[in-house]
């Protein structure tokens, strides 16, 4: 085996062993399967393209290709034109792809579904990072900074991975790419000769140096052992932080108890995106006995588990939907309450994969496979189960406490206590300083939350606003408290961080705000609508809402003051924001689709689906012409740079290691055939059995090839060619009008001597190293030139002209080619009309 083909080998083991620190994020692993053969023809295709030879773009450009095809093959073959060209429908279809694996990716715990979209993106990356590899290490021979994009596929799985056994993927990585330097080390000491030994064999004979393969195991082996030793020791190591809504945490997944577990990943994903929509549309529509709509707030999943940089909820355990909900925690018998009945109708294009209910629901009916977590009261689909096109019916409590017993609501349990009034230590100082301040003098925990929701909503200066980049980091409550500027996320996030450093057990809740009664009675929940807001713990009450986001959603009655002598301030109600206007038709967005999901996870505020849009836009066939005129035009600006480089790739490549190779004669345009390349070892092999003409015709069309390429440089960077010099007299010109230094003119003369010696010696030979003296010019000329034009010479290279000259020859040629096969043809049919005109001559 060759050692170019070892290292390609080497490459793709090497890629393959760093993606299978992969494995343990999904259920399925037959995805890596299909990655390993896609990723063996991606090789092949590099090894196939650098043995014609094409030039090192042309190569990547030929295995991007190709992945894109076989991609398109195995993901988009219905979108696709004849099943394999992708073409507009195929690469929405991609678009699509990916936007529902980046969902799943936030919404699934480890080890989560493979879904369509989650595999597209896993053996995608793969044939990315392998492509990037091949090219580093092969194509461009330098394995050293392969090690990259290796380190960044084996980084997003540590990133996501549980971290059990990120140790064991990171050996078996750090093997593979230790395989690839040492292959590239091997492939390079093979073109000096013999490998060199290590220590003698005879125990007489003092040792000799050690050998660099060994010595380069040794230190490659050394350095997986420090990088496995070192995060063990307790070093003060850097981490990275996540944002306000940045978090990743668990997702839906296996469990232990209760007929599996469910939790949710960043469920506010897109809440802003659904604020910011130009044209808002009704997600849901309800009916309902509620004599109060300024309060049926409609409650997706709550968060309770902050880390000082994010809010998201806890894991826990799902159980079968009880015929009877049981009592929210907390709730005394004293507090007044009403059961209401609220009908709600799904849009058909919205599919939630939790049931948007008013808290706290008493009873549900709602048809399809669902499950109950009993700690947030709760309903989730299970097994792709979602709320697309469902009417359903929720029994739900509307209690109303009293401030007088929110106030005198005693101290929560301490269990309940100490898990919802937890802060991390990274929490900014200013946090709880600030809480303290705005709640200075208050004598109850009722009271200091009353006063946390006037300075968010009323005093403090706050502006609402959907376009204000979401925070991230440690500080981005700290920040926000600064600026005072955000929407509902920044606002009830704040509130319960501040609230958790006052003692008072809170967390955060999404989903509606109250929607619009519409003139039938009903009323229209639209995606506008989607909002967060924080619940506070009160001994005797429950969980009890808190509305501290201005002009959004409605200020609980419980906050405003009952008499004239309370001593809780009065606080103006809150108006819904304006322009809400619903309309019937569907958003676009992606729903959760996973094959084999054990329970729904996709806890974004509006997951919306695509496949259900109208069909707006130009027609495919359009986009199609546009598409094909496109890239036509695209492909006839580069036309000239492609043509440059196969000329200098097929000039330059055809005697790599050996000077020159047996070879066709070169046409006048400088073309080379295909040539083979011995190693040093087999050149003197070769030229015994070459015929000796042979040997000629090669050595003169090989220097002649290298001088056509050293004259079209010069061209490209503005020296004309002077067929009229001698080649002495030509390579001092380039030498002079390029101000090349005394190394560089020496390569140039030295390549004007070989043409002089292959033209006038009795018996021409090719001289070794000239295209890499050819290389050295166009790097002298290349540093030397401006910018503008070390562009022209890429993109649109003078010496490109003779691609039109060729053409010309050629149909000449083609033209005298057919006169004479005519003349010919002619010639043969007169003494036939002879014969046929005079009968008498016939024998």
């Amino acid at each position: 085996m060759s050692g170019r083909a070892r290292l390609t080998l080497c490459s793709a083991a090497a890629t393959l062993m760093a993606a299978s620190a992969l494995l343990p994020l999904v259920q399925q692993t037959s995805w890596i399967l299909v990655a390993a053969f896609l990723l063996a023809v991606q090789s092949a295709v590099g090894a196939l393209t650098r043995r014609v030879p094409l030039a090192r773009p042309l190569t990547v450009l030929a295995q991007a290709l190709v992945t894109l095809v076989l991609l398109t093959l195995v993901f988009a073959r219905e979108q696709a034109l004849a099943g394999l060209i992708p073409g507009p429908r195929a690469f929405q279809h991609f678009a699509d792809l990916l936007q529902s694996g980046t969902d799943d990716v936030g919404r699934y715990a480890i080890p989560a579904p493979l879904s369509d979209g989650i595999r597209l993106m896993m053996i995608g990356g793969v044939l990315v990072i392998g492509l990037a590899v091949d090219t580093l290490a092969v194509t461009y021979r330098n394995a050293a900074p392969a090690g990259l994009p290796l380190l960044a596929l084996y980084s997003v799985a540590a990133g996501l991975s549980d971290g059990g056994t990120d140790w064991l993927w990171f050996l078996v990585a750090g093997a593979g790419y230790l395989m690839l330097l040492l292959a590239e080390g091997r492939e390079r000491l093979s073109q000096w000769g013999r490998v060199f030994g290590g220590a003698a064999r005879d125990p007489g004979v003092q040792s000799g140096p050690v050998a660099p393969v060994r010595t380069g195991r040794r230190i490659g082996v050394a350095a997986l052992g420090v990088a496995l030793v070192v995060p063990l020791l307790p070093l003060p190591l850097p981490a990275i932080d996540g944002g306000l809504l940045g978090g990743t945490g668990t997702g839906v997944g296996p469990g232990t108890g209760g007929g599996g577990t469910i939790s949710a990943v960043n469920p506010l994903v897109s809440l802003r995106d659904s604020l910011n929509v130009d044209e808002d549309r009704t997600v849901l529509t309800l009916r309902t006995n509620s004599g109060d709509l300024s309060s049926l707030y409609l409650r997706i999943v709550s968060l309770d588990d902050f880390d000082g940089t994010t809010w998201k909820p806890s894991q826990r355990d799902v159980v079968a939907v009880p015929d009877e909900l049981p009592t929210p925690p907390g709730l005394g018998a004293d507090v007044r309450r009403a059961e209401i009945t609220t009908r709600v109708a799904a849009a058909g294009w919205y599919a939630q994969d939790w049931l948007p209910m008013p808290y706290p629901p008493s009873d549900v009916q709602v048809t399809g496979r669902w499950r109950y977590e009993p700690v947030g009261m709760t309903v989730v689909g299970d097994h792709r189960q979602t709320t697309r096109g469902k009417t359903y019916e929720v029994k739900s409590l509307q209690v109303q406490p009293t401030a007088e017993q929110l106030a005198s609501a005693p101290a929560a349990r301490e269990s309940l206590r100490g898990e919802y009034t937890e802060v991390p230590d990274t929490l900014p100082a200013v946090v709880s300083q600030r809480a303290r301040e705005i709640t200075e003098g208050s004598s109850d925990d009722y009271e200091r939350a009353v006063k946390l929701q006037e300075w968010f909503a009323v005093t403090g200066g706050f502006e609402y606003d959907t376009e204000v980049e979401v925070g991230t980091g440690k500080d981005a409550i700290a920040r926000f408290l600064r600026n005072k500027q955000g929407f509902c996320v920044h606002f009830s996030f704040a509130m319960a961080a501040m609230a958790r450093t006052l003692g008072i057990p809170a967390r955060v809740a999404v989903g509606f705000a109250p929607g619009s009664q519409q003139s039938d009675g009903s009323v229209a929940v639209s995606l506008k609508d989607a909002h967060a807001w924080p619940e506070l713990y009160f001994e005797g009450v429950g969980w009890t809402r808190f509305e501290p986001t201005p002009t959004r959603g409605s200020t609980p009655p419980y906050t405003l003051p009952e008499t004239s002598g309370s001593a809780v301030p009065d606080l103006p109600q809150a108006s819904r924001s304006a322009g809400a206007a619903p309309s019937a038709a569907p958003s676009a967005s992606t729903s959760c689709t996973a094959d084999d999901k054990r329970l729904q996870g996709c806890v974004s505020a509006l997951p919306l689906d695509q496949a259900d849009q109208g069909g707006g836009g130009p027609p495919w066939y359009k986009i199609t012409g546009w598409t094909v005129l496109g890239l036509a035009a695209l492909v006839l600006l580069l036309s000239p740079m492609l043509w440059r480089l196969r000329r200098r790739s097929v000039r330059l490549a055809s005697a790599r290691h050996t000077g020159f190779a047996p070879a066709s004669a070169a046409d006048p345009g400088g073309r080379v055939g295909q040539v083979g390349q011995p190693t040093f070892g087999e050149r003197s092999s070769v030229l015994l059995d070459v015929p000796s003409q042979e040997v000629t015709e090669a050595a003169v069309a090989h220097v002649l090839a290298v001088w056509r390429e050293l004259t079209d440089t010069a061209w490209d960077y503005g020296i004309p060619p002077d067929d009229a010099l001698t080649p002495r007299r030509a390579a001092a010109r380039i030498a002079r009008l390029g101000q090349l230094d005394e190394t560089v003119a020496g390569s140039v003369h030295q390549v004007a001597d070989a043409v002089e010696q292959v033209l006038f010696a009795p018996q021409p030979r090719a001289a070794a190293g000239l295209p890499d003296e050819v290389r050295k010019v166009r790097a002298a000329l290349r540093a030397r030139a401006g910018r503008r034009s070390r562009l022209r010479a890429v993109v649109a290279p003078r010496s490109a002209i003779r691609a039109v000259w060729d053409l010309s020859d050629r149909w000449t040629t083609v033209k005298a080619a057919c006169s004479a096969r005519l003349a010919t043809l002619a010639g043969r049919m007169r003494p036939r009309r002879r014969a046929a005109a005079d009968p008498g001559t016939g024998s």
